[in-house]
């Protein structure tokens, strides 16, 4: 033996998670690409669920069976041709399962997703799969070395600046020339969505009735301020800094909001009304009047998005001598602050984020409020809400792990709804062992508390049903040692001129009595923009179908109409928390491109309509 050949170092045997990984790759792509549907099904479990955003169905939807499984691609395969399934980075394993990172191609799109694997019958099969689309082949975003040159070296005559072809485009956007989609809503959904097409090279415009962006913000309660950490907040390209606050204020957030659109360089009419929207289907277009400057302007989009958040109109419940009361009666969304509050004695009808903060910052100017809770109430304190729940994921100890953002919506995403529930109950078992002082004593004051229908806590709730909770930053305290008086297990049955009567038959002295009530169905919006028609057509907005309090069954698998088509061609929704709106802005701004490109987009797995608004 040579020398050489001695001192040849032993090659280093592969992890056997990436072996595992490689090989269920490697035969699921040897599956497809032979059209063999009876080896693609094998290599899944009996318990396994599919994912896909876009890449395979153009749509957002769950296959949750091998049969599932089976008949989308049956229905698909051949249409997606997919290919050029390899492993990214390094698997892992733990507790029994293997997860692996992966790149995919179709014949439209390149795609990026996650794989869970399984021991059943002594071979590796699928648990969860999840598959997004990453770009569109011949419509990739101009980034990295594809950037555009922008300013144009060399000398030109009648040469026209940046800011000369802005102020063009300005002018020209939505009267001699029609946006390809325009956006109802300039929230920070509104706004993602917008940056994204503008990369895309998607004509837009958003319409705003407020004056600046960033006021849908500015223009709430004093106190408010995001109650979900920096990591799970930033907008697409535009990352927070990295000095930005945990929590950031509401002013803090409108004019990141501003600048954002300032910078990303989108279209934005603020101080603009949308009146009406009618489909015409002769010109396959929208008809969208809108009020601006006191005159009425026409828009013709192709694509119509209604971003108006997730929430319909303030809803303020209808009670008995209401027309009487001599104070001063509002919804907490017109709430001014607690200032205007001062001397006066406060009744908050409500027990959920609102509530808890509005009552927090009445406490903190000396005023005497009393919180009114109806129903039962879930408490999430922030800290541990923060390392339970979201550390893994959104926090800086993940970015330090090598998972940012981008990364971590993914893994966000790749959890089917169908058991993200078993995933959530240990994390609230061990919420309430480490808050049980807290907890405990919020009950011995009289509140009530929940952790969900199942335990499942926060985010089910939120995905549910949108409301019936509080990340407590500071407000549960104050409950719990009686600074915030409490009335529990009421209601106000009359309002009087000057107090209000609980159907408990007690009396409240009352100066200024707070609606902290929430808001109604989005598919409001839509009754008083298109049709009740439209609305009905459309059906009911948010929730999974889980039959659990306030989303009703069947089983939906994914949020009602939320991202994808509905039932009214080239009208979409689009809403939802700052993470939801960076996250699901990508599919919806792919979605549109493809439609405007003229690329096919046959829909599998159309949502059926199971309840009217």
């Amino acid at each position: 033996m040579s020398s050489s050949l001695a001192n040849t170092p032993a090659p280093i045997p592969e992890k056997p998670a990436n072996t595992a990984a490689r090989e269920w790759l490697a035969a699921f792509d040897a599956a497809l690409t032979s059209r063999n549907l009876d080896a693609a099904v094998a290599l899944f479990g009996a318990e396994c669920y599919w994912r896909d955003l876009i890449s395979f169905t153009w749509n957002i939807c769950t296959q949750e069976s091998p049969d599932q499984v089976r008949a989308m691609l049956a229905a698909r395969l051949d249409d997606v041709a997919p290919s050029n399934w390899q492993l990214e980075g390094d698997a892992s394993e733990a507790g029994g399962i293997t997860e692996a990172w992966f790149t995919f191609e179709t014949r439209l799109s390149r795609g990026r997703g996650l794989l869970r694997l399984k021991e059943e019958d002594g071979q590796s099969k699928a648990w969860t799969l999840l598959t997004s689309m990453v770009e569109l082949k011949g419509h990739e975003e101009k980034t990295g070395e594809h950037r555009a040159a922008g300013a144009e070296h060399g000398v030109h005559k009648h040469r026209k600046s940046w800011s000369e072809l802005k102020a063009e485009e300005a002018a020209q956007l939505g009267h001699s020339v029609q946006p390809e989609v325009v956006i109802i809503g300039g929230g920070q959904g509104g706004i993602a969505l917008a940056a994204r097409l503008r990369r895309l090279g998607v004509s837009h415009l958003v319409i705003e009735k407020n004056a600046r962006p960033g006021d849908s913000w500015r223009n709430r309660y004093k106190s408010l301020c995001l109650h979900d950490p920096v990591w799970y907040d930033h907008l697409p390209y535009l990352p927070f800094p990295n000095d930005w606050p945990v929590f950031a204020p509401k002013d803090k957030i409108g004019d990141w909001l501003e600048a954002y659109v300032k910078i990303m360089e989108v279209n934005y009419w603020g101080s603009t009304q949308a009146k009406s929207c009618r489909f015409d289907e002769a010109a396959q277009r929208w008809d969208v009047a809108v009020e601006r400057g006191g005159q009425t302007v026409l828009l013709h989009p192709k694509e119509l998005v209604i971003a108006l958040g997730v929430s319909g109109y303030a809803n303020v419940p209808k009670i008995p001598g209401a027309e009487t009361f001599e104070g001063d009666q509002h919804h907490s969304s017109r709430h001014p602050g607690p200032e205007a509050c001062q001397g006066k004695k406060v009744v908050v009808l409500g027990s959920n984020n609102s509530a808890h903060d509005i009552c927090a910052a009445l406490w903190e100017n000396d005023v005497d409020v009393t919180m009114v809770q109806r129903s039962s109430t879930h408490i999430a304190p922030s800290a541990a809400l923060m390392e339970l729940a979201l550390g893994g994921l959104y926090s800086e100890q993940a970015v330090k792990n090598g998972i940012d953002h981008h990364k971590a919506d993914l893994i966000f995403a790749s959890v089917p709804y169908k058991i993200m529930h078993t995933f959530h109950i240990p994390v609230y078992e061990e919420m309430k062992r480490r808050e049980a002082d807290l907890y405990g004593r919020l009950e011995q004051a009289g509140f009530m508390l929940d952790f969900g229908v199942d335990g499942s806590g926060l985010f089910m709730k939120y995905l549910r049903r949108g409301s019936g909770y509080y990340i407590d930053v500071g407000a549960s305290e104050l409950v719990a040692n009686g600074s915030i008086k409490l009335k529990s297990r009421a209601n106000i049955e009359r309002i009087n001129p000057k107090s209000v009567t609980l159907t408990d038959g007690s009396e409240l002295p009352c100066d200024v009595l707070v609606y902290a009530t929430g808001f109604g169905s989005m598919n409001q919006w839509l009754v008083d923009l298109i049709s009740p028609e439209v609305a009905d057509r459309i059906g009911k907005v948010w929730g999974l179908g889980s039959d659990t309090p306030k989303d009703p069954g069947p089983w939906e698998g994914e949020l009602r109409n939320m991202w994808k088509p509905t039932q009214v061609p080239h009208l979409w929704i689009h809403g939802g928390n700052l993470h939801q709106s960076r996250h699901y802005s990508q599919f919806l701004s792919l979605q549109l491109k493809a439609r405007l490109a003229g690329i096919p987009t046959p829909v599998y797995g159309q949502a059926e309509v199971h309840h009217l608004r």
